[in-house]
This record gives C-alpha cells, structure tokens and sequence, in this order.
C-alpha cells in the first residue's frame, strides 16, 4: 500500500470511529480522535473549541435527540480532508433553546469536512439545512410547494 492510500486509509478509519462512537453515545472515545475537538456549524455560526465545549454541545443535542444517529451515506477524500455525506436523524424529545418537544422526528442529509494535518484530525466543519430540520419538526412552517420565480 502506497504512502497516500495508507494515509487516506487511517483517516478514513479515524472518522468512521469518531462518527460511531457518537452514535453509541461514547463521547470520550470520539473526543480521543483529535488532540484538540473543534466543530464548526456552519448552519448556526457556532463554533465550539475544545473538549468541554464539544462535549457540552453533543450532550446538550443528545438531551433533546436521545435517538440521533449519523448513517453515513458516501465517504470522500481530499488533499488536507475526508468529506463524510451522512443522514442525521433524531426525534425532538427535549428542548434545545427553550422550545416545547415536538415529540416528531427529522431526517436530513448533511455533509461533513473532516479537515486533517497529515494524520491529525484538527476540525469537523459541518454543512447541513436547519430549515428543513425545523420544518419536519413543526416549529417552521414553510410552503409544501416553491411557486415563486426561479
């Protein structure tokens, strides 16, 4: 095995862990596949640095989500990254910013960027449609149908 298929390969490995772990909820073992967590939401603006701020961030959205799961659906690969399509799915059980449970679930394909020196995974930077979240669970009502112009 080639140097860059070997690295391409541990990467891929590290981010498949840090993604399962996250859906058995062993939030340690994730946090282990950085030295330093950083996550980066992109639909929020919010960034969230170091173990206390990443760890308090999954809690908090597993409090409200007790069943989300990441499935991944393609996983990509890029000079500096491995880029992770997946479908996040949850059903609001809890409240996140002082909204009443919907007790609905949600479905919605994201993409993550798992940026990466050399073997060292330095960031998750996720891209994903809180719209559409918000919609499946009720607290936006949104048309059905776009009959604007184009």
């Amino acid at each position: 095995m080639t140097e860059s298929k070997a690295l391409r390969a541990l990467r891929e490995a590290i981010v498949l862990e840090h993604m399962e772990c996250q859906n058995d909820f062993d939030f340690d073992t994730s946090l282990n596949t950085f030295p330093h967590p950083r996550y980066e939401i992109m639909a929020s603006g919010q960034v969230l640095d170091g173990v206390d701020e990443v760890r308090a961030y999954w809690q908090r959205t597993r409090e409200t989500f007790p069943d989300q799961r990441s499935k991944v659906i393609e996983v990509h690969h890029a000079d500096d990254a491995v880029v992770v399509e997946f479908e996040l799915s949850g059903t609001h059980l809890g409240s996140l910013l002082g909204e009443q449970p919907s007790n609905k679930s949600f479905k919605v394909r994201m993409v993550a960027f798992f940026l990466f020196e050399k073997d060292v995974l330095v960031c998750e930077r996720v891209y994903g449609d809180s719209a559409t979240v918000m919609q499946q669970l009720g607290l936006l009502n949104a048309p059905d149908e776009y009959t604007g112009p184009y």
